[in-house]
């Protein structure tokens, strides 16, 4: 897709790889374009994988060339009755958390990061993937020729990016094997600027296991709603550490705001809440000592953790976060997403969908649990799951009014029907006192979608 307007027609094109009866391609296609236009958002944009198939986390095994996938950057803006839609090659990994992909708020600007970089010659096995060293910046300015408008070198093995609200600056968690980097960059008039660079050690998160970086792995980033702080995820250390931001856009500062707070085992991803008062994680719970895929995935649900955040108004060295709880969430959860009122949470599931079909653990059905959030108290309760067909579902949104819910499918399971392959799967969320979510079918997309986001 380069440049078309996307109606049940064009649609159609993604359904009838997959089913040959163009009565049945041409139904899921309409019904696609309906979904679509009810979502409120200037822009979609979603990241997809080619080199990884789902079974290549038991293989390592990548895809096969022949089957034509492509890394690719896929925007879709609606316009009134019709969806203009294109897609570019951008590089990416769906190793990392589903956190490398951020839109700005005006739909203009799309920013992508790559874990692993692109697949080489020859190259067949995950092994044969080099570092990713790559920043993106893609001008989406006409939604129907999207531009690759520049790129930056950062440290090696980015696992997330979060974009500063202002939008002039991105921050980047890397992992080298020497060290986890924090990185702030700044964005400009369509250029990258200066790029600076602080190791975590230096600002006090550190590990003494005989491990890389001494088993210190950062794999979230994320910014305060007032630009002033960011939150980076230790999964391997079951922590969040938080630094304050100062000094100009060109040559930041950071220092510590206030203490470590341990949460949850793996805590995954994360996100501040809108009033910028709580920030919760999502803690997926695997064993990083296993040796296997059988050993490394937990079989108990994963979790989300509340902390209650320090008076902004308080001194870095005096603030004090509190971890207030949490509840129960699906089996290996890895996207978190909250409602733009602050009240409702959702994660994204995997379940037993990484697992080959002969495993005792393979589940046919991902699914998405919903809870209620009190953002002025930091309750928080699980209040649904809901599941649905297809393998590594990853990242999700809510959409810019609340009123829908969108999660990504990497692929569909073998001989799976059209309408369970890759793409959106898109749920209509009902508010009021029983809040729940309700079905309204899959958006297809390239294969291996990972993350998604939007513009209001």
């Amino acid at each position: 897709m380069n440049g078309q307007i996307l109606t049940a027609a064009t649609l159609a094109i993604a359904f009838s790889l997959a089913a040959p009866q163009s009565t049945q391609a041409a139904e899921g296609a309409q019904a696609a374009s309906e979904i679509l236009r009810r979502i409120s958002a200037s822009r979609i944009a979603v990241i997809s994988d080619g080199d990884f198939l789902a079974r290549t986390y038991g293989t390592a095994e990548l895809a096969p060339r022949n089957a034509g996938y492509r890394d690719l950057l896929t925007i879709m803006s609606p316009a009134g009755d019709t969806i203009i839609t294109a897609s570019i090659p951008v590089s990416n990994s769906v190793t990392s958390a589903p956190e490398i992909l951020a839109l700005s708020e005006d739909g203009q600007t799309a920013f992508v990061t790559e874990r692993l970089g692109e697949r080489p010659e020859g190259g067949n096995r995950i092994s044969d993937l080099p570092p990713g060293r790559r920043l993106f910046a893609v001008d989406l300015s006409d939604g129907a020729a999207l531009r690759l408008s520049d790129t930056v070198e950062i440290e090696a093995f980015p696992e997330a990016l979060s974009l500063s609200p202002d939008g002039e600056s991105v921050a980047v968690v890397s992992n080298t094997p020497e060290a986890s980097f924090a990185q702030i960059v700044a964005y400009r008039d369509g250029r990258f600027s200066r790029l600076a660079r602080f190791d975590l050690a230096d600002l006090g998160v550190r590990g003494s296991e005989p491990a890389p970086r001494g088993g210190v792995t950062a794999t979230n980033v994320h910014w305060h709603p007032s630009g002033r702080f960011l939150a980076v995820n230790i999964n391997t250390q079951n922590r969040v550490a938080f630094f304050e931001v100062t000094g100009a856009n060109d040559a930041p500062i950071l220092r510590p705001w206030g203490n470590v707070v341990e949460v949850g085992a793996d805590p995954f991803v994360g996100r501040f809440t809108p009033d910028g008062r709580h920030y919760l994680t999502a803690n997926w719970g695997r064993n990083f000592t296993a040796k296997n895929l059988e050993g490394r995935i937990p079989q108990t649900p994963s979790t989300i953790s509340v902390i209650r955040l320090a008076d902004p108004a308080t001194s870095p060295q005096s603030a004090r976060h509190d971890l207030l709880g949490g509840a129960e969430t699906g089996l290996s959860s890895e996207g978190i997403a909250i409602s733009p009122d602050g009240q409702l949470v959702t994660t994204v599931n995997m379940r037993g969908t990484a697992f080959p079909p002969g495993s005792a653990r393979f589940h046919r059905d991902a699914s998405v649990t919903l809870l209620s959030f009190d953002p002025a108290t930091g309750a928080i309760a699980r209040l649904a799951d809901y599941p649905f067909e297809g393998s590594l579902p990853e990242g999700g949104t809510f959409d810019r009014t609340g009123d829908h819910f969108l999660a990504t499918v990497f692929q569909g399971h073998d001989g799976a029907r059209p309408e369970a392959g890759p793409g959106l799967e898109v749920f209509r969320v009902a508010k009021g006192d029983r809040p729940a979510l309700k079905r309204l079918g899959r958006v297809p997309l390239p294969h291996g979608a990972h993350h998604v986001d939007l513009a209001p």
